[in-house]
């Protein structure tokens, strides 16, 4: 049987809890998973390219070992559907966290189906707990001096704070 690769895409800017549980769902589905870190410059980021690589990294680490398959995070630029070929994946995941999502997604699923059609999207609900949090408001709150504990992993956390506070 082939090895089941995946693709998860995102700026991880920062790595939130809700990327966390999204990758442990794409964990228990597949062989390796790879985190592409998109350096889209467009958003703005607070952590240049290899920090958002390693806290990634340092995140999924506990993912790996426990469901005992690898994940991968490498930083990537230009068209996803290139980005998917060129590390073998399957499959893309993508997180969806409410209806608002899904139009965006929809599309960008279409438009990729249509430069290659052998490889899937797959998209994975964040849990009840996860559904609001994304990057965006996590760096809203931390910059207006509000409590992001529960939103990002510890690590993110620090290094967050310590970014913010400059």
């Amino acid at each position: 049987m082939p090895e089941r690769i995946g693709l998860y895409p995102g700026t991880f800017d920062p790595v939130t809890n809700g990327h966390i549980d999204v990758i442990g769902r794409a964990a228990r589905l597949l062989d390796r998973l790879v985190v592409g870190v998109a350096i889209n410059t467009g958003k703005g980021p607070i952590f240049p390219l290899e920090e958002r690589v390693e806290l990634v990294q340092a995140e999924t680490a506990p993912i790996a070992a426990r469901y005992g398959m690898i994940i991968e995070v490498k930083p990537f630029t230009g068209l996803l559907i290139g980005f998917a070929k060129e590390v073998g994946a399957g499959m893309i995941v993508r997180g969806l966290r409410a209806v608002s999502d899904f139009d965006y997604e929809f599309q960008m699923a279409g438009m990729n189906h249509r430069l290659d059609s052998s490889i899937e999207t797959v998209f994975l609900m964040a849990s009840e707990t996860n559904q609001f949090i994304s990057s965006r408001f996590v760096k809203e709150v931390a910059q207006l001096g509000g409590d992001i504990t529960s939103f990002v992993p510890k690590l993110t956390f620090e290094r967050t704070m310590a970014r913010i506070r400059g």
